[in-house]
């Protein structure tokens, strides 16, 4: 039987008098794999091929079109704009027509909660967590063995308590792990669709760790600031939150220091972008679920190749600072909310509260989560009318604070004691902390709402550190995918009502707010890095539209066809966003940071030479490097050559030759250097072509001490 598209479900509801009850199909829809064969139609017998779906093609080609005209630099809104407006025309005509398939929505099985529970366990996690938060207070943003250890007890006796088992003992899960390991050999069947997931995720690791030496270039000031808590870190500074340039959270500082010795590279720039590569690379998994729990396995698929491949999620996770903690907590915090919610398991809630929590020691845009969390919550309540699972979804929503609240304990102690360090950052863009609003608030947030719910299509903003500056987030395919999944999904709520929709529909300004409310700084927004967490939901939902347009043409008999434009529309994606990270963002980074590891070259070479690297300084200017950046790039943070001006003159009781660095129009420094040492040689060294205004002077001494008293 021909599966009933979205709008005959439609047409069903808005006249039931005219039409018999239809059920929207399978979850799973059409598995990829072999079809059965079939006999081969005889010369003149009729093909069971339906007419060409030219209404879904057309759409979607007018919506790549469309999105076409709006990359820079030729950007043409108005034109891009109608285009679009054809597009959904012809989307709305190929869903009646049944040329464009809607993925069922997974069956709700609420299951009422048992209400059994670990007594023991709890009243132990209790006072685990009492004691836990004492021991931080007294510590004074310390982690101790002590206070570690009830912290870490408390969750763990927390989970235990609450924990649904399936039934099996501990032994019972020993002997199954202890025969697995046993057997002689291990059959691991090899499917197209375990080749397809082999294939995305090796694309994932190509596009996260290519070239991760070299792409971004060069640390800037962000950076030399997480490598000097890193050393704190690893000289026993445990920290729960390090204050230094205006504070941060501790997960990346502990993940550095533990790549670092993982690898061997040492504390530099590299380890810190291995470190967040690697949080990149593991929010994959959970979109892929989420994509799953919302659509079909189809649907996870094309969320998680697009995902991969996409230059927002990977120039957010190459540049070395804490950007993809945000989506990286936010995935799974919403996958198991939604699967919680949808089956009403109290384990997926228990889930989701310990990675709200985690969530939280992350990257300050995240604190924006837990507000989320009880939209969604309250979006699930508002479409539930049965009053005892209303009532069990509350309690289940204490769960998830309960368990938040234990794994945010740590700065939770701190920030009772310190709330102007934990909240300092956020407040200065939210706020008038730093500076004034330069114009009505709730103008400028609306201003900035609609700023960000533009960028996955037109402009991302103008930030260099984590974005190609002034075009779409999202590519050509990507986009137009997007803009029509985003009208599918809008369609399928209007027709059914269902909470899940919604929430994915609310999930995206939710998910935007960490960059909608720099009130303060506006022309922050939209910023790719504290919009972070919304892409996890950007790619489910361009996911949905492409799923859509390829079972419906599947339907109609081109199987083929559907294949193939699939694999063309992806492949196109690849070069695209390939382009756009390694190219385009690669080029602009480079031609934007200064070139620091020039001036670092040279005082290795200096000191491979047999002079003290304490010879050799740079003399600071306005908008120049950062000289801790000297050593950073020599593997020594703690290194920074320094020298002010009034202290030139110390330098001459100093013993060896001497060197010293000093911006290409900073004049008077070099008046004064010539001053106090006429016996020195200046050269000019010329950077790279395309590094633009990034010369610098070296000026070189020889030893002067002889003769001195």
């Amino acid at each position: 039987m021909e599966e009933p598209s979205v709008l005959d479900y439609l047409k069903a509801k808005l006249t039931p008098w005219s039409h018999e009850k239809i059920e929207i199909p399978s979850a799973e829809d059409e598995p990829l794999q072999a079809s059965p064969a079939r006999e081969l139609p005889l010369p003149g017998k009729s093909d069971s091929r339906k007419p060409l779906p030219w209404r879904a093609l057309l759409a979607l080609a007018l919506a790549i079109v469309a999105q076409s005209f709006l990359e820079p630099p030729a950007v043409l809104v108005p034109l891009a704009a109608f285009l679009y407006a054809l597009s959904l025309g012809f989307l709305a005509w190929a869903a009646y027509a049944g040329e464009w398939a809607f993925p069922r929505l997974r069956e709700e099985n609420p299951a009422a909660d048992p209400g059994q529970f670990r007594g023991i366990s709890l009243i132990a996690a209790v006072v685990s967590s009492a004691l836990a938060f004492i021991f931080f207070l007294l510590e004074d943003n310390r982690f101790t063995s002590l206070n570690l250890f009830f912290w870490l007890a408390a969750i763990a006796l927390f989970v235990h308590g609450l924990w649904l088992s399936d039934g099996k003992s501990l032994s019972v899960r020993f002997d199954d792990l202890r025969g697995f390991f046993a057997r002689r050999e291990w059959v691991i069947p090899v499917t197209r669709w375990t080749l397809l997931l082999l294939a995305v995720w090796g694309l994932a690791l190509f596009f996260r760790f290519s070239e991760i030496d070299t792409v971004p270039a060069q640390p800037f000031s962000d950076h030399a600031e997480k490598l000097l808590d890193v050393y704190d870190l690893t000289q026993g500074q445990h920290k729960v939150f390090f204050e230094r340039n205006t504070g941060r959270e501790f997960l990346q500082f502990y993940l550095t220091a533990f790549v670092a010795w993982l690898f061997g590279t040492d504390l530099s720039f590299l380890s810190l972008k291995i470190g967040t590569a690697l949080i990149g690379f593991l929010t994959l998994p959970y979109i892929y679920l989420l994509g799953k729990e919302v659509g079909n396995k189809r649907i996870a698929l094309f969320a998680l190749a697009f995902a991969a491949i996409a230059y927002w999620p990977n120039v957010i996770s190459r540049v070395g600072l804490r950007y993809p903690l945000y989506p990286l907590f936010a995935a799974p915090v919403l996958f198991y909310l939604l699967r919680g919610l949808r089956t009403q398991n109290r384990n997926d809630f228990i889930m989701a509260g310990l990675f709200l929590g985690l969530g939280l020691h992350g990257y300050s845009p995240f604190r924006f989560v837990p507000i989320a969390v009880l939209i969604i919550f309250g979006v699930y309540l508002l479409h539930q009318r049965a009053p005892e699972l209303r009532q069990q979804v509350l309690m289940m929503l204490s769960l998830v604070i309960f368990a938040s609240t234990l794994v945010f304990l740590p700065l939770l102690a701190y920030g009772l004691q310190n709330p102007g360090a934990v909240a300092y950052r956020s407040l200065t863009r939210l706020a008038e902390t730093e500076r004034a609003f330069p114009g009505p608030p709730l103008e400028i947030f609306f201003e900035n709402l609609k700023s960000a719910l533009l960028m996955f299509n037109y402009d991302n903003g103008n930030v260099w550190v984590h974005s190609v500056t002034m075009r779409p987030a999202l590519d050509v395919i990507s986009a137009a995918l997007f803009a029509l999944g985003f009208f599918m999904l809008l369609a399928r709520y209007l027709s059914r009502r269902d909470w899940r929709d919604l929430t994915l529909l609310l999930g995206i300004p939710l998910l935007l707010m960490p960059s909608v409310l720099s009130l303060a700084f506006p022309s922050e927004n939209p910023a790719l890095n504290r919009a972070g967490g919304a892409y996890v939901i950007v790619f489910v939902m361009l996911a949905f539209a492409l799923d859509g347009v390829f079972t419906g043409i599947r339907r109609a008999g081109w199987r083929v066809l559907a294949a193939t434009l699939v694999t063309a529309l992806f492949l196109v994606s690849v070069v695209l966003n390939y382009g756009l990270v390694f190219e385009r963002y690669a080029s602009q980074f480079r031609s934007a940071i200064w070139n620091t590891s020039d001036i670092s070259a040279q005082v290795n070479a200096f000191e491979l030479a047999g002079n003290s690297r304490y010879n050799a300084w740079v003399l600071p200017y306005p908008h120049w490097v950062d000289t801790r950046l000297v050593g950073v790039m020599l593997g020594d943070p703690t290194y920074d050559p320094v020298l002010w001006p009034d202290q030139v003159g110390d330098t001459v009781y100093r013993a060896g030759n001497k060197l010293f660095f000093i911006k290409q129009d900073d004049f008077d420094s070099l008046t004064l250097l010539r001053q106090v040492y006429p016996q020195g040689a200046l050269s000019y060294y010329r950077a790279a072509p395309d590094l633009l205004g990034k010369d610098f002077w070296v000026f070189s001494v020889p030893d002067n001490r002889i003769g001195l008293p």
